[in-house]
């Protein structure tokens, strides 16, 4: 395992943490790999159900390494840069997201990704790649979780919601205290842990037959933005700690 991302069994429920509080848990290549070393593991283990979170208390994941990015001059990443359930990775079994803090960008894709979402009373939900100037072909299936506009709002504005928005629009299932946070999720894993397993996997499947996500037409939708002059700026600015210069190209 990566040491940016920790793997701890507790009962029948399968905690992976990343594990990179000094960057916000921020995604680079050790936590792409170790999500996909845990992932793995979970897959082959008789844990029941997987619980996502992040180290700490302030971010459950702030998104892409953009430090990072800009080092690699990355424009458009391949569809597996960073696994992602139901699409470059299969996960039969259910998955929940603990939102331990801000959940941005990628963290935001994170929470999507999850079977059910548990969030503390603090976290925040963005999707700030239009601050960026980068893409979020991943947000396809948003429309399904939440109503168009919200969706819209999301995309196009980059501002949060706050926990209690997400619960209210249905990107979250429950918000607790942060306090709370772990047992609370722990409580809901073992209680779907208990049920029985050939049920819940065809519960599942059941829900995401009505999702019909249209990656391919999303990645052609966002492949120009990912190749702009933009979309190195963004990053380039971030780690020089400077406003960005949009040229809109």
């Amino acid at each position: 395992m990566s040491e940016a991302v920790r793997y701890d069994r507790v009962g029948p429920v399968a905690w992976i943490t990343i594990d990179r509080p000094e960057a916000r848990n921020a995604i680079n290549a050790a936590v792409r790999d170790g999500l996909r070393e845990a992932t793995a593991r979970f897959n082959d283990d008789d844990a029941a159900v997987l619980v996502l979170t992040g180290s700490g208390d302030v971010a459950f994941c702030a998104g892409a390494d953009l430090k990072e990015m800009s080092a690699m001059g990355l424009e458009v990443p391949p569809p597996d840069y960073v696994p992602v359930f139901g699409r470059t990775v299969r996960v039969d079994k259910p998955t929940i997201a603990a939102v331990n803090g801000v959940a941005l960008a990628g963290g935001f894709l994170l929470a999507q990704m999850c079977d059910l979402c548990v969030a503390a009373d603090h976290a925040r939900f963005a999707i700030t790649e239009v601050k960026v100037g980068r893409g979020a072909p991943w947000a396809a299936p948003l429309p399904w979780l939440v109503p168009p506009r919200v969706a819209m709002e999301l995309l196009v504005t980059g501002e949060p919601l706050t926990a209690q928005r997400a619960f209210e629009v249905g990107l979250v299932n429950r918000v607790v205290p942060m306090a709370g946070l772990h047992d609370a999720v722990q409580e809901l894993a073992e209680g779907i842990a208990a049920n029985a397993p050939l049920s819940v996997a065809a519960a599942k499947k059941t829900v995401y037959l009505s999702l019909q996500a249209p990656y391919e037409a999303a990645d052609a939708i966002w492949e120009p933005v990912y190749k702009s002059e933009d979309a190195q700026e963004g990053p380039r600015a971030f780690a020089e700690k400077r406003p960005p210069r949009w040229e809109g190209r």
